[in-house]
This record gives structure tokens, C-alpha cells and sequence, in this order.
């Protein structure tokens, strides 16, 4: 038998590092003010932020591709 958890889902990685030139904390790829809203969302909301966080930190971060010599 599970339990189900009343913890709302949250994409925290523990690397809080909130970037003055984009506004998205390095770690999670949220807003500051996602992150202060968050506690206050539905879980439907958090997914939907969530579901968008790859690409942000994609576009805020790109790696770069490897030189060939």
C-alpha cells in the first residue's frame, strides 16, 4: 500500500543561484517570483512551470559546442 504525498512537487536542486542578467535561478530555471508563489500554486500550475524549465535554462545557458581543431 502507498501513501501518497501532500508535498508539492518542486524542480529545487539545491543550487539557489538567482542570475541578475536572466532572473532565473541557475539551479531550477524558476522565476523569483515562481519560486516565492510556488507553496501558493496548484499542483497543475507547478507542472505546467515545470514542464517549461528545460527549455528555459537551455536558452538562458546554452552549452557550448565542442571546437574542432
Amino acid at each position: 500500500m502507498s501513501v501518497a504525498s501532500n508535498k508539492p512537487s518542486s524542480p529545487c536542486t539545491k543550487v539557489c543561484i538567482l542570475d541578475d542578467a536572466t532572473g532565473l535561478c541557475r539551479g531550477c530555471g524558476r522565476t523569483r517570483d515562481e519560486i516565492a508563489a510556488w507553496g501558493l500554486m496548484s499542483e497543475a500550475e507547478r507542472r505546467a512551470i515545470m514542464a517549461k524549465l528545460d527549455g528555459r535554462l537551455s536558452a538562458a545557458y546554452p552549452v557550448p559546442e565542442p571546437s574542432s581543431a
